[in-house]
């Protein structure tokens, strides 16, 4: 990529970060778009894998750390890395898919901001792959800046995709196609999960299954009614936290046993 569109590059992301943080902050605190907030359009539209208000306090962890993203990467010191030639207008784009997604589902078009909740999905899996996130050896400073980022961005969009694909079907009257609201939380709270723990294992990342962890806590405490899901989903996050400890403690015995078999 050319010195003059890196550069280019490098302010379109801080633009891009600026105007997202600043429509989601209008769409979740007031009703200046579409006349309500976020929460007014989820609370009308309720599935039994909606978590707990508190849970959606993520977004403010997400945007400091996508604002240490964009700081790290305008950064004179930062010019010539290879992260941002990987990312290169994926993060632009993801931000625009995120304000458009947010008018979709102000005004409540909720069919059509599941497309472009699947296009945010799927421009943050290209940067997950590309920087090779939990694989790829870079420095600290750089797994922090840029790697933890994405790592949260991502394990609470892949959580978000599935909340927004049933509050759509929920909208639209969809009837489960004979199948209980409850086996379809079950399945989909399951689904989601092995998706992570198979992210936590062939990516030993931590940030990302602790993010699905935070949602699942947050769907058995919104769900307590339904004991079924409260439990599902109770479970299947023991099992994620399971397969991070494992994931945390096992090189270390590998390291010790090998140690032990050299002496």
């Amino acid at each position: 990529m050319a010195a003059d569109q890196q550069s280019l590059l490098k302010w379109l992301n801080i633009i891009a970060f600026i105007m997202t943080v600043i429509v989601n902050s209008l769409a979740g605190s007031t009703t200046l778009i579409g006349g309500v907030n976020t929460a007014y359009i989820s609370d009308s539209n309720p599935t039994l894998i909606t978590p707990a208000g508190y849970v959606f306090s993520i977004w403010g962890i997400i945007y400091v750390l996508l604002a240490v993203f964009v700081i790290y990467q305008a950064l004179p010191s930062q010019e010539e890395k290879e992260f941002r030639r990987k990312i290169g207008w994926l993060f632009v784009l993801s931000c625009v898919f995120n304000i458009v997604w947010l008018f979709l589902w102000q005004y409540e078009l909720l069919a059509v901001s599941v497309l472009v909740m699947f296009l945010l999905l799927v421009s943050l899996i290209l940067i997950y792959l590309r920087l090779d996130i939990g694989k790829a050896i870079v420095p600290m400073r750089e797994r922090l800046a840029v790697h933890l980022p994405f790592s949260v961005y991502l394990g609470w969009i892949t959580i978000a995709t599935i909340a927004n694909v049933s509050a759509a079907l929920v909208s639209s009257g969809w009837d489960g196609a004979g199948i209980s609201q409850e086996t379809w939380a079950i399945v989909i709270v399951i689904v989601a999960s092995i998706i992570t723990i198979l992210v936590i294992v062939a990516r030993r990342d931590i940030a990302y299954g602790l993010v699905v962890i935070w949602a699942l806590v947050g769907i058995a405490a919104k769900q307590s009614e339904t004991q079924v899901v409260v439990t599902t989903a109770e479970i299947c996050a023991v099992f994620a936290l399971i397969a991070l400890v494992v994931i945390s403690i096992l090189p270390r015995i590998r390291g010790k046993w090998t140690k032990n078999t050299n002496a």
